[in-house]
């Protein structure tokens, strides 16, 4: 068996944990997101450097609805051409700096039913705890998404001892081992094929159908951002104007 194979089998392995291990807390954090969003609160994702897919893979994508925000810091996730200006140097040494991600909740006033998802595989680099505490300070319930493996055998990096899983209400596991990679091959001493990408998209879809469910049984229509491949589609252009509506009118809290 080659290694594209490999993977494939080692991955799939772990998306099935997720069905099997995870959907009892998925279940929790989509209630949460729930009663957020059908009292007109946002449900904030924030994950620095990788983990920011996560948050974009919520909102804006097609099927998406009004109710979710990604708080994406660029500062901390925009380092696509790995050296020089915009590299990665700076991102990885940020999200090491205590006090910076109360500067980022500092922005906005968060309203009563506003709820929080912090993502990270590691879940124990300072920005990615303050977040959750800073959050939590505000009364704000939190869901982690993390490797649980990694997390809880990772030394904390926090100077107050703590990591993500200890400021969250609900921990989503997205099954991933210490490292987050799955393939070992002769030759290479660094595993490679990481599996965060796959299992969190995941995790967030599962989320996101389950959050939609669970609004419609409440009475509340979810406004759903439509493909807007559909050329000449009417419907889908008179969609598209309803969610960037809805979308700007949830946000009318935040900046007040």
């Amino acid at each position: 068996m080659g290694a594209a194979a490999d993977y494939f089998d080692k991955t799939i392995a772990l998306v099935q944990q997720v069905r099997e291990r995870e959907l009892a807390n998925i279940e929790k954090a989509a209630g949460i997101c729930a009663e957020s969003i059908s009292h007109g609160g946002l449900v904030f994702l924030f994950g620095n450097g990788h983990s920011r897919m996560m948050c974009e893979e919520m909102t804006p994508r097609q099927g998406c609805f009004v109710g979710f925000f990604a708080l994406v810091e660029l500062a901390l996730s925009n380092h696509a051409n790995i050296i020089g200006a915009n590299g990665l140097r700076a991102p990885l040494h940020l999200e090491k700096f205590e006090g910076y991600a109360e500067q980022i909740l500092r922005g906005f006033h968060f309203g009563p039913h506003d709820a929080f998802i912090v993502i990270s595989t590691s879940g124990i680099r300072p920005v990615i705890v303050e977040m959750a505490a800073g959050a939590r300070r505000r009364g704000l319930k939190v869901i982690g998404m993390v490797s649980r493996k990694h997390c809880e055998n990772s030394p904390a990096a926090h100077s107050s001892g703590t990591k993500l899983i200890d400021h969250a209400d609900v921990v989503l596991d997205n099954q991933c081992p210490p490292g987050d990679c799955v393939l070992e091959l002769d030759g290479l001493e660094w595993r490679t094929g990481p599996t965060s990408t796959v299992t969190g998209s995941m995790i967030i879809n599962m989320l996101r159908c389950e959050t939609a469910e669970r609004l419609l049984s409440r009475g509340v229509k979810p406004v759903l951002l439509p493909s807007h491949q559909f050329i000449g589609n009417t419907s889908a252009e008179e969609q598209l104007e309803r969610f960037y509506e809805g979308y700007r009118t949830s946000l009318a809290h935040l900046f007040q």
